[in-house]
């Protein structure tokens, strides 16, 4: 396949970060009278952008000051115990070495993603970091996938996506590439193959294993 164009998604594929993001909607929803979601629950809902997510606990009215509430507070807290999942470092420093454009693209809030990304350590690797209010787009929608192939004078015949969740999946086939997936984040094997995933593996350590043998 040799991709010289790597799109990875963030939460559940390069960073763990569930532990902040459970924390925030403990915060939230209770000042709202709502119950304390589990970890569970909320692992269950992301993906598809925090509005979409929230919309799991909170009615349409109740949503901007749920979204304000949480922002406020994730934007304290967020950078408290995020952590580099097993092989993200490595796998960053390989393709970079070997002169494969790696970016992230994530809907998760640009900001966030890019202050996550620095104080991880990985900048360096990635030449973009293309996220939720960046552009009006979120993935799966095609327009995100070509904005950021655009901006990094790329195109999308030897591109790859790698993340951990359908709307990932969906992205890659949405944007004309394929999508390698990883169980490490909000769905397990049998949900991402039937997603339409080209690969699924436990974890970036057996993909990276897998996308650097391409080379």
């Amino acid at each position: 396949m040799n991709p010289r164009t790597v799109f990875f998604d963030l939460d559940g594929t390069l960073i763990d970060h569930f532990s902040a993001i459970h924390r925030s909607y403990v915060h939230t929803l209770p000042q709202l009278g709502l119950p304390e979601p589990t970890l569970g629950q909320v692992r269950k809902a992301v993906g598809g952008g925090l509005e979409q997510a929230m919309l799991n606990f909170v009615s349409p009215e109740q949503l901007p000051v749920a979204l304000s509430i949480y922002r406020t507070y994730f934007d304290q807290t967020m950078l408290d115990d995020v952590v580099l999942l097993p092989g993200s470092r490595n796998l960053l420093g390989e393709l970079h070495r070997r002169k494969v454009t790696c970016a992230v693209l994530t809907n998760k809030l640009g900001d966030a993603s890019r202050s996550l990304c620095q104080h991880l350590g990985v900048t360096d690797f990635l030449q973009g970091i293309y996220g939720a209010k960046d552009t009006p787009w979120l993935k799966p929608d095609r327009a995100f996938s070509d904005h950021a192939l655009r901006a990094l004078g790329r195109d999308s015949s030897t591109a790859l996506l790698v993340g951990d969740s359908p709307f990932d999946v969906q992205a890659g086939l949405n944007g004309g590439f394929p999508c390698w997936a990883v169980t490490t984040g909000t769905h397990n094997k049998e949900e991402l193959i039937a997603a339409g995933a080209s690969r699924v593996y436990p974890d970036l350590l057996e993909l990276g294993s897998a996308l650097l043998a391409e080379y």
